[in-house]
């Protein structure tokens, strides 16, 4: 029973992510609106985390599926994105130091805060 209320929880807040993308014209992903709707149910304990853990346990543990899809969608448009390939990588190593950049920023901010 667990599993079943856990996985309709998090149905639901993908649910209403996608709908709440699409009224404000998917500028935001929908799973992305539905995972800050879940954190802040769960952060204002509207949603207790003993009812999600069980699902969201087995989801991270087994995350490596949810890659597949989008590995065989590059491996699908591979010829399209051969011709690009600098500019990809560019991109990508660009993004990645900014993401390390923010997240250690944000992590510095916590540090001292808790102190």
């Amino acid at each position: 029973m667990v599993v079943i209320k856990g996985s309709f929880i998090i149905l639901l807040f993908l649910f209403l992510g996608e709908t709440v993308s699409y009224f404000i014209g998917g500028f935001i992903p929908g799973s992305v609106v539905g995972m800050l709707l879940m954190f802040a149910s769960l952060s204002l304990k509207i949603v207790k985390v003993e009812s999600v853990k069980v699902v969201a346990d087995f989801l991270t543990k087994n995350m490596a599926m949810f890659f597949i899809p989008a590995s065989i969608g590059i491996m699908e448009a591979w010829r399209a994105l051969s011709d690009n390939l600098t500019f990809f990588l560019i991109v990508s190593f660009i993004t990645t130091f900014l993401i390390i950049a923010v997240v250690s920023l944000i992590q510095e901010f916590f540090e001292k805060r808790r102190r």
